[in-house]
């Protein structure tokens, strides 16, 4: 990072797991023991795992007084009704989850969704009392064609449209470039920095500086444990959206230890 960064503002770093389409029930629940062994003392960082829907009952127990909330992987806009498959806010909550990932890049491009969809499903997150985190990011060929920043600015201005600044406090932000998950490819921490100021830049004018400087912004894309530390040197990058490196408990435990590090260093 060159020498213009801005000092980062008092944000706790928040590492959070997507667990995704894989794992068993028994696998789930042995891999949220085994975190608990891991990192269950570490205090410096906010730590969330998202299960399959089957699993969120089963691992919000065995999680339940730990300090690794637990999440849901969507969430369909109305609360409840004739929707087969769907799942909405109130039997997530009862069922232990306590945010919503919103916006994946799965759902908007493997399943369709619409930023407008994606905007209704923010509102149904805070209206049933869940924490958001709402995904956004740019293809590879709109990297390529120069678009980052419209595609970026788009997804956030309709799918944060009518949510107030009391409600953004249950907002994190989480930019995934498309083309770094699942991929092996990463962003450069330059990359990464630069996309996670523009949003908090765009958070400020859309709302205001101090607002803009609470809000917690994740980086999510191919976040191991020997790339998670110079990501979050970016000093508007404040934690990581992991997916296949959170399967593994080690592996994610050195990903949430590494960011520790940086609090106990004093870089964040």
């Amino acid at each position: 990072m060159s020498d213009t960064r801005k000092p980062r503002a008092p944000r706790r770093p928040y590492i959070a797991g997507n667990w995704k389409m894989h794992l068993t029930l028994d696998e789930a629940v042995r891999l949220a023991d085994e975190l608990k062994r891991r990192v269950g003392r570490i205090r410096s960082v906010d730590m969330a795992v998202v299960p399959s829907f089957p699993f969120i009952a089963s691992v919000a127990e065995r999680l339940r007084g730990e300090r690794i909330a637990v999440g849901a992987q969507d969430i369909h806009p109305a609360p409840s009704g004739a929707y087969t498959g769907g799942v909405s806010g109130p039997p997530l909550r009862s069922a232990g989850a306590t945010f919503v990932l919103v916006g994946h890049s799965e759902r908007r491009h493997v399943f369709g969704e619409s930023d407008g969809l994606c905007a209704e499903k923010v509102h149904a997150g805070l209206d049933h009392g869940l924490d958001v985190v709402l995904c956004v990011g740019e293809k590879l060929t709109e990297r390529q064609s120069q678009m980052t920043f419209e595609v970026v600015e788009r997804q956030l201005r309709t799918g944060l449209e009518g949510v107030g600044a009391a409600a953004m406090a249950h907002v994190t932000i989480a930019y995934e470039p498309v083309w770094a998950i699942g991929t092996g490819l990463t962003a450069t921490p330059a990359q990464a920095q630069e996309v996670h100021r523009f949003i908090r830049e765009w958070l400020g004018d859309r709302y205001d500086a101090a607002l803009a400087a609470a809000t917690r912004i994740q980086y999510g894309g191919s976040v191991k444990p020997d790339n998670v530390a110079g990501l979050l040197d970016g000093p508007d990058v404040d934690g990581g959206l992991v997916g296949g490196a959170s399967l593994d408990a080690g592996g994610f435990a050195a990903i949430i230890t590494a960011a520790a590090e940086t609090v106990s260093r004093g870089d964040f």
